[in-house]
């Protein structure tokens, strides 16, 4: 007993030395509006002894010291540094400012742009936004609030949405998660349902618009969107969120940060699920998003390094034919069903649907800082991405069984609708998935060849007919486009005096899987395929199941196509920076790269000589520009830049052959902008001027061949276009409870010439050519005005609402061929205008100790019908009916009506 009291008092002893030896600090942090700040970073200089403020911007810290520095930080605003020598520092007021350098991910070559310094148009977006406002919409919406940006839902699938910047789509925008490029390598575009789980992870998002400040071996044209995620977290804690929304949605999740511990290691984990049931009628989809990161900075080294694992695996029903407007007042009791889709129905009681899209893409970062002295850095980044998946589609010659033809229903056409429906459709434009297994059994004899031992079983085929083999039958195949994907990004940057500079290298390989598989075999019992050339035939009843976490086949028994692509990157940049830090910041940067490209095809192409030749190409590029700050209120700038940037893979291997393009070209694109701003406590107003051509295009269109079922491919060559506009944002604090914002974005996009174009059939046959008269003709697909005025309106400390309103003009349809080959015709079809209102609200409360939040949000409360975009340019001639002065016969994709989500989320 004595023992243990003498321990218990050198314990007491020994605790009452460490108290002693610490001093609790408070204060609270706030905006210029005297807005509390929650979340934001406290850290008490030269250690790893920090915290966060809660959610009324208040914070408590146990500094090992009595004095000394405390290191506020918020993503979006400028790093501020505070003594301490008294247990309260008071009010800590930091200041608005473009800077994502806060963002423990951030490595050093990632290129961010800082307000008042970096000379381009730049946007950011807070995690706040974020984690607020975005609720179950798709994540590119949340951008939609920014100028030159038009980001719709498409056909409606969970994912299935897209984004332009200045009238540029997402094969001509840069992408980045954490410095890391996610635009597919052939194509250039993005998939969103690849990246659903970035609403979860996302620390803020920054829209360089234009030349941008990128150092990647090519750059955009559009500009460059940079999504950062979150990292190893400094300080302990948790959270816990469930979210409810429209149509069946739901989506749970939650998250861990360790801390860092004495010897420098950190990490955080994050796990969510959502499911829904789709506005679009059969568009329900699930998803899961795991994301894990591990810090580590040793004491006293110059190196830190960050590890972090990202994906978001996921599957959902889609829309893909095209509806008419006519269809959708058809299938509307009173008006538009913006819901109709013709693609889905039931199998066996549950939901089925032709068009599934599942996929799994994982993205691993390292990055390593290494700070070799106090004027030189070396910053890398090493990652891999390994996607899989595919969509879903229908197969075979259903047509030739009416049974079974399930093309897009008309319901106002008599010969296509009775009381009983027509072949597998119900009277409600549904399919009956069941009727369709049966009269595919029913119509199907029994095999007699003598392919495998297939004897006596149900066999279908897309063509083939003989030995008892049903080609009238239909089955669903998954088309496959799967990855493995390789990067490096490494600068080495150097300050002296007043002058930075860099030099860095941006290293890719990626090889992409494109192939098909069966699916489904919808009751039969194989089916018979002829599409790999160099084989008579195979039978094939192996199906691929359409979930991401299962195999997707890359080794299974393959149909109809076989090819890879095969792309690599090898670029060099540069850049010399002049920055006085107060008056003017002067940057000229330059890169050299090239891309090599390469194909195999193992069906189409017979014999022994299934890869191509490699094509290497050269790009580069230059650009600068400076930013001049008149006073601490006024500043402009300007920047110009000239990029030679090589063809996406379609265009080195057009028509889906292994030979090399005759007519490959780089494309060429000049761009001059212009800008200024203007800045104090209360007000914040940004607004630019730009200029962009963008020449020797390349693109590629399926079109119908005259007197022929067959579609072919039109290539275009030559093709220029001038994108101008103007932009502008500003921010007005009008009390300390409200505020204000605003956008509007003006553009003037339109093609400067007429070209030439080639018709090739399906068999890569020339066919024909034509000329497309595009002279002065609207580039269709984006919006070319927009604005936006939004309120927040903090009631107290514990409550707050805010409301926007979004006006979209000058957006005109998407063409196809046909609608140009006249000098006589109609240009681009001009799409209504409309406006959206969105409001939303936030409660804050404290729940068992935790501090916790509620959150609504409603879209489009009017419930606004309105076109988001359309495929189809047929002018109004008074032959038909009309909807806002737009023929009925154009085929659309209407907006989403009024839709809501709320969430409760608590922090522990």
């Amino acid at each position: 007993m004595k023992n243990f009291k003498n321990l218990l008092l050198v314990a007491l002893l020994f605790v009452s030395a460490t108290v002693l030896g610490q001093t609790k600090i408070t204060g609270t942090v706030v905006d210029e509006t005297n807005q509390p700040m929650p979340g934001a970073s406290v850290l008490q200089k030269g250690t790893k002894n920090g915290t966060d403020t809660d959610f009324n911007g208040k914070f408590t810290l146990k500094a090992s010291k009595n004095s000394g520095t405390l290191v506020i930080s918020y993503i979006g605003y400028k790093t501020k540094e505070v003594a301490f020598s008294s247990s309260s520092v008071g009010t800590i007021k930091l200041e608005l400012g473009n800077t994502l350098d806060e963002i423990v991910i951030t490595s050093g070559v990632i290129d961010i742009a800082k307000e008042r310094e970096t000379p381009i148009a730049v946007s950011t977006i807070t995690p706040q936004e974020i984690s607020l406002k975005v609720g179950n919409q798709e994540f590119p919406e949340i951008m939609n609030n920014t100028p030159g940006v038009y980001a719709t839902k498409t056909s409606g699938g969970y994912g299935d949405s897209r984004i332009s910047l200045r009238g540029f789509d997402q094969s001509n925008t840069s992408f980045l998660i954490n410095g890391q490029p996610v635009n597919d390598m052939e194509n250039g575009w993005v998939y969103w349902s690849n990246w659903q789980g970035l609403t979860d992870v996302a620390s803020g998002i920054q829209i360089q618009r234009g030349l941008g400040a990128s150092r990647l071996a090519v750059p955009s044209v559009g500009g460059t969107v940079s999504i950062f995620t979150k990292a190893a977290q400094k300080t302990q804690g948790g959270s816990f969120f469930q979210m409810v929304g429209n149509d069946g949605y739901l989506k749970t999740g939650a998250s861990y940060n360790s801390g860092t511990n004495d010897k420098g290691w950190a990490f955080s984990v994050l796990l969510s699920r959502w499911e829904g049931d789709g506005y679009v009628n059969n568009t329900s989809g699930e998803g899961y998003t795991y994301f894990a990161a591990v810090g580590y900075e040793p004491e006293g080294s110059k190196s830190k390094f960050n590890l972090s694992f990202l994906g978001a695996g996921q599957w959902h029903h889609q829309r893909d034919v095209w509806v008419s407007i006519r269809d959708y007042q058809n299938f509307g009791d009173s008006g538009i069903d913006r819901r109709w889709n013709s693609n889905g129905g039931t199998l066996n009681g549950e939901e089925y649907n032709l068009r599934r899209n599942f996929y799994n893409k994982p993205l691993a970062t390292f990055n390593w800082d290494w700070e070799i002295s106090e004027n030189l850095e070396l910053n890398t980044s090493l990652y891999g991405s390994w996607g899989r998946g595919g969509g879903t589609g229908p197969r075979g010659n259903n047509f030739r069984n009416a049974t079974l033809d399930i093309l897009p229903f008309r319901k106002d056409l008599t010969e296509h609708y009775n009381e009983n429906g027509r072949g597998a459709r119900n009277a409600d434009g549904t399919i009956n998935f069941d009727a369709l297994v049966a009269e595919n059994r029913a119509s199907t004899a029994a095999y007699t060849g003598a392919v495998g031992d297939y004897a006596g079983q149900l066999i279908g085929s897309n063509g083939f007919r003989d030995d008892n083999v049903n080609r009238a039958v239909l089955v669903r195949r998954a088309s496959m486009n799967s990855h493995d994907w390789y990067g490096g990004i490494s600068s080495l940057d150097a300050t002296f005096g007043k002058f930075n500079a860099s030099i860095g290298v941006d290293l890719r390989s990626y090889r992409g899987y494109h192939y098909r598989v069966l699916n489904d075999l919808l009751g039969l019992d194989g089916y018979f395929s002829t599409g790999n050339e160099n084989s008579a035939g195979q039978i094939i009843n192996h199906v691929v199941k359409a979930s991401p976490f299962n195999d997707t086949g890359l080794k299974t028994v393959k149909m109809d196509y076989y090819n890879v692509g095969v792309v690599g990157w090898q670029g060099v940049n540069g850049l010399v920076e002049y920055n006085d830090e107060e008056k003017i910041t002067a940057v000229l940067q330059f890169g050299v790269s090239n891309q090599s490209f390469q194909r195999e095809d193992y069906f189409n192409q017979p014999g022994n000589n299934p890869v191509s030749d490699k094509k290497n190409m050269t790009g580069g590029y230059v650009k600068g520009g400076a930013n001049y700050n008149f006073n601490e209120k006024s500043n402009v700038f300007f920047n110009a830049g000239f990029i030679s940037r090589q063809p996406l893979f379609d265009a080195v291997f057009p028509n889906f052959g292994n030979a090399v393009s005759d007519d490959l070209q780089n494309e060429q694109i000049v761009s001059f902008e212009l800008g200024y701003g203007y800045k104090t406590s209360k007000l914040d107003v940004k607004i630019n001027a730009y200029a962009t051509t963008w020449g020797n295009r390349f693109l590629s269109r399926s079109f119908p061949i005259p007197n022929s079922a067959n579609f072919g491919t039109a290539q275009f060559t030559d093709i220029d276009v001038q994108h101008n506009g103007i932009e502008g944002e500003a921010t007005y604090f009008a009390t300390d409870k409200l505020k204000i914002r605003g956008m509007f974005s003006l553009g003037d996009w339109r093609y400067t010439k007429d070209f030439e174009s080639s018709l090739f059939d399906d068999n890569q046959t020339l066919v024909g050519t034509g000329t497309l008269y595009l002279k002065d003709v609207k580039v269709g697909d984006a919006a070319q005005t927009t604005a936006s005025l939004g309120l927040d309106y903090d009631l107290n400390d514990k409550i707050s609402f805010d409301a926007n309103y979004r006006f979209v003009d000058g957006l005109y349809a998407d063409y196809s061929i046909e609608d140009f080959d006249t000098a006589d015709n109609d240009g681009a079809l001009k799409l209504p205008s409309y406006g959206l209102v969105d409001l939303g609200a936030t409660a804050k409360f404290t729940f068992l100790g935790m501090d916790s939040s509620f959150r609504v949000n409603v879209n489009n409360v009017f419930d606004t019908v309105y076109i988001a975009e359309s495929n189809t340019n047929i002018a109004a001639d008074g032959t038909f009916d009309t909807w806002e002065g737009i023929d009925v016969r154009n085929s659309v994709w209407f907006g989403f009506g009024t839709t809501w989500n709320a969430a409760l989320r608590f922090n522990f």
